[in-house]
């Protein structure tokens, strides 16, 4: 059977998007700010976790199905990415659980919720992550031929309101991510059920989340340092601009006084 994680949005209108859950009759159950919702299709039973910071984990349910939960969950989406961010596992049920990484494979040991929510905690991070990875790239690119431009010409070719503007979009994206840094840590959730968080580390450790985390640190640093160069290269425009207009008040001053001497 799938088990998809989706990144959908920036975050998730919870209180809304529960009342939308208990007027569908779906009996939506809360862990700490995590919606739960069973749904029977076929016979099959279907595990959805929603998670507040915009991702949801599904367990069970055909592509189709899938799709279909992610179009009604649109309404209640806060700021939505241009496209959704999705990873796919396979899980069936066996003795113990374990995960086969080469096979994108996971194997329970009961269809306890618990279980399945504790690791969705670590796919939904994932998708989160790469949401983010996603972003610093995409700025990072976007960026790259500045430093090129100051090393090569010593000055970059960018007005000062665009140069702002640069800076603005920079300083706005690191702070976005490091103010939900907190979501990869461990979850509150296993503060009170300890027996399940190995489940959530299996899973963190599957998805790589402790080394990717590292280098979307390093890559915030580079983001930083563009930043730096940029700022810097903003005080140099405005100073150049200061010093010429001192120059054209000193040079008229002396026009001005010579005029005086003369007549």
């Amino acid at each position: 059977m799938r088990c998809v994680s989706y990144c959908t949005a920036e975050g998730y209108n919870i209180d809304a998007l529960s009342k939308f859950l208990r007027e569908e009759e779906l009996e939506p159950k809360f862990y700490a700010d995590v919606v739960q919702v069973q749904v029977e299709i076929e016979a099959r039973l279907t595990d959805i976790f929603i998670f507040p910071y915009g991702c949801i984990t599904i367990w069970g349910a055909e592509e189709e199905e899938g799709d279909s939960f992610l179009q009604a969950l649109k309404p209640f989406e806060i700021s939505p990415l241009s496209q959704i961010i999705e990873d796919q596992s396979f899980f069936s049920y066996g003795d113990e659980t374990i995960v086969i990484e080469e096979e994108d494979q996971l194997t329970l040991e009961s269809d306890d919720a618990l279980i399945k929510l504790s690791f969705s905690y670590a796919l939904s991070q994932s998708v989160k992550l790469r949401a983010f990875e996603n972003s610093v790239d995409h700025s990072i690119e976007n960026s790259r031929h500045l430093p090129h431009e100051l090393a090569k010409t010593g000055k970059i070719s960018l007005t000062g309101q665009k140069l702002a503007q640069k800076i603005g979009e920079l300083f706005a994206k690191r702070t976005s991510i490091n103010l939900h840094s907190n979501i990869l840590d461990v979850p509150e959730f296993f503060w009170k059920r300890p027996k399940y968080q190995p489940y959530y580390l299996m899973a963190s450790k599957y998805m790589d989340i402790k080394a990717r985390l590292d280098i979307l640190n390093k890559r915030l640093n580079v983001v930083h340092e563009l930043y730096e160069i940029l700022s810097n290269e903003l005080k140099h425009h405005h100073s150049s601009f200061l010093e010429t207009v001192v120059v054209i008040l000193i040079s008229v001053e002396i026009v001005i006084a010579i005029i005086g001497l003369i007549f």
